[in-house]
Order: C-alpha cells, then sequence, then structure tokens
C-alpha cells in the first residue's frame, strides 16, 4: 500500500480539543464490513448493533510522562518519558528512554530537577532519545503524579502545562477502566466507555475482556516512505492474559463475534495469534504493521476513532473494512461534521 493512498483532506476545526462533556454522548459511524453500508447512531447504541459478542479492551494507563523544567545552565527544556527500562536500584534510581527538547543540549552526565524528581541524562538511544536516570526521596511514580504532565496528542493545540493545563485531561484522557501504568498515549477508542455503557453491554449479553499494551509515541509518528511495506513500526510491549485466550476460544465456540475497542487492541491479539489463530498468553513486543491486503486471525470486527492522515492507525482500518470503504466512510464523516482524533467520534466496522 502506498502511504499516498491514505491522504484525505480535514477541516482543521474538525480535530477534536478537548472532550465532551459526557463521556458516553459521542456519536457512532456504523459500517457494515461485508456490504460498506453506513448508519449514523451514537456510542449508546453499541449494545443493540451486535449481537452477544465479545469485546476486547486495552487496559493500558497513561502516565503523566511529560517533564517540564529549567536548566541550571538557563533555557528551558523538556523530556517525554516513553519507557522505563529498568526499575529501582538500591538507591531508588530507575533507567528510563526519554525523548527530549532540545536535543542538542542535553548532554551525557548532566543533571535536571522538576520538582522534587532528580534527573541525570546518560547517551543517547538512537535517532532522536536518551538515556535518563531518574529518582526522588518519595518514590520516582509519586514525584511524576506531583509534577509530570499528561501528554497530550501533537495536534492538540491546548498547551497542557501552565496555564493552558486543564486538570481535565487528567481524568478524561483515561479509560474508566486504565489499570496498568505504562501508556504515553491513550487507547482511544476505550475513552467511550463509561460505567453505564460497559453495564448496558453485559446487561445485553456481550462479555468483556482485556488486554494490556502500552501505547508509545510512534503511534503519532508519520509516514516517512512511500510504501508501507518499506515503514520502520515502532515497538510497543503487551500482556495477553490467559483468561482473555479462553474468552476468545469460547467465543469462537458459541459464534460470539470478536469486537476490538482501538488498534492497539487489534495489533495485541493479531501478534499473539499463529497463523491458524490460536493465541499464546503472556507478555510480548509487536512491531506488527496492518495494512491491506491483510487477513485477520483473530477479530471480526472492531470500534475505532478517525485516524489522522497518512498514518499506520488509518492503514490498519482500511484492512478491516476496506480502503474504498473507509475512503467512503470518512467523506461522510467530514460532511456530517464528526469529530475526529483522540477526542473525536467513533467508528464501528460491523462484522
Amino acid at each position: 500500500m502506498r502511504a499516498d493512498e491514505l491522504d484525505y483532506d480535514l477541516p482543521p476545526a474538525l480535530i477534536a480539543q478537548a472532550p465532551l462533556t459526557d463521556r458516553e454522548a459521542a456519536r457512532l459511524l456504523v459500517v457494515d464490513r461485508a456490504t460498506g453500508a453506513r448508519t449514523h447512531r451514537g456510542i449508546r447504541d453499541l449494545p443493540e448493533l451486535l449481537p452477544p459478542a465479545l469485546f476486547v479492551f486495552n487496559d493500558t494507563r497513561v502516565i503523566p510522562a511529560r517533564l517540564l523544567g529549567n536548566k541550571p545552565s538557563g533555557g528551558k527544556f523538556e523530556l517525554l518519558l516513553v519507557e522505563r527500562l529498568a526499575e529501582g536500584d538500591a538507591h531508588g534510581r530507575e533507567l528510563w528512554c526519554a525523548m527530549g527538547r532540545p536535543l542538542k543540549s542535553l548532554r551525557a552526565g548532566q543533571r535536571l530537577q522538576v520538582g522534587a524528581l532528580s534527573i541525570e541524562i546518560g547517551e543517547r538511544h538512537g535517532d532522536n532519545m536518551v538515556l535518563a536516570q531518574l529518582w526522588a526521596p518519595d518514590g520516582v511514580d509519586r514525584a511524576l503524579d506531583a509534577v509530570g504532565r499528561l501528554p497530550l496528542p501533537p495536534y492538540i493545540a491546548r498547551d497542557a502545562a501552565g496555564d493552558g493545563f486543564d486538570a481535565l485531561d487528567r481524568e478524561r484522557y483515561q479509560t474508566t477502566f486504565a489499570r496498568t501504568p505504562g501508556a504515553v498515549a491513550a487507547p482511544t477508542a476505550g475513552l467511550h466507555f463509561g460505567p453505564a455503557l460497559l453495564g448496558a453491554l453485559e446487561q445485553r449479553g456481550h462479555r468483556l475482556a482485556f488486554v494490556t499494551l502500552h501505547v508509545g509515541p510512534g503511534t503519532f509518528a508519520p509516514l516517512s516512505v512511500d510504501s508501507l511495506a518499506e515503514h520502520p513500526m515502532h515497538e510497543e510491549h503487551y500482556e495477553l492474559p490467559a483468561s482473555t485466550c479462553e474468552a476468545i476460544e469460547a467465543a469462537r465456540a458459541e459464534g460470539r463475534p470478536v469486537i476490538a475497542v482501538g488498534t492497539t487492541v487489534v495489533r495485541t491479539l493479531e501478534s499473539a495469534a499463529d497463523p491458524r489463530g490460536t493465541l499464546r498468553a503472556g507478555p510480548g513486543a509487536t512491531r506488527l504493521c496492518i495494512y491491506p491486503p491483510y487477513e485477520f486471525r483473530v477479530i471480526d470486527g472492531m470500534v475505532t476513532n478517525f485516524h489522522l492522515p497518512r498514518s499506520t492507525l488509518l492503514a490498519l482500518v482500511m484492512a478491516c473494512a476496506g480502503a474504498d470503504t473507509v475512503r467512503a466512510a470518512y467523506r461522510e464523516a467530514i460532511d456530517a461534521r464528526y469529530r475526529f482524533f483522540s477526542y473525536g467520534d467513533a467508528m464501528l466496522i460491523r462484522p
């Protein structure tokens, strides 16, 4: 698939800059996977739009990974913590991989301070990252909760720091079932599901299961090559519980469709499956880039938000529903003034 096949024109006014007042008030564009037929509903209608199914969610928790401060020599710096590489040693020092800005001014051995959090910059790590040692008197996690900022996506124009920081993001850029800290971006399809909707799904006969995939900053990386086959896909770590594997096996035996809530769930399940679709429980890492044509081994449909042009996320959705079907759906969503991206509306690709 070529990168230019993922282009579309989006009016900037349709990029959602803040969450809706009601988490479960999002619009839902329903797309039939087989026929391409489209209908307009709301996310609250989801329980009645499918026969009893198995919905699989990502329970990762977004950490306040954005650190802003001043260097002792003057000038500002910014670090985005990407991954904890080593737990605390005997002195409570943790090793992290971080993206730094301005990267050129961050030198190995440099000491920085953000509130109670101490930082020592290490060696470069790849093209645009550094290693960093972090420690704090009461532990790194507690210090991050106090001084870290939520890493909102770059297309949200509000500044998530200082006077522009909206405390509502602490709650709303997080799913209600977030459990395991480690993500630097939210699994956004799950943001629409509050306790009422989750309860309504179960009351209607649907079942729920969970995976954990820690979303990394690579999810926002634009394509830098002309062909997706050449795209250097970012790595993300996941945990697939045995209980979820058992739930999927039971769903298959009962004829229940497996509905992935978000692209992160799709990548987790498809990465953990062998060619016959048999899942292996446990931890793993994925660099799987899904684009047409792709034969899905596990999922039958998905709930997803509307994604950026020239993104691997949009390519995955096209693999699920068909490129022409998704292009037509996006055109209709734009005409109908749907809200796009992380805080935007949703689409159901129905089996």
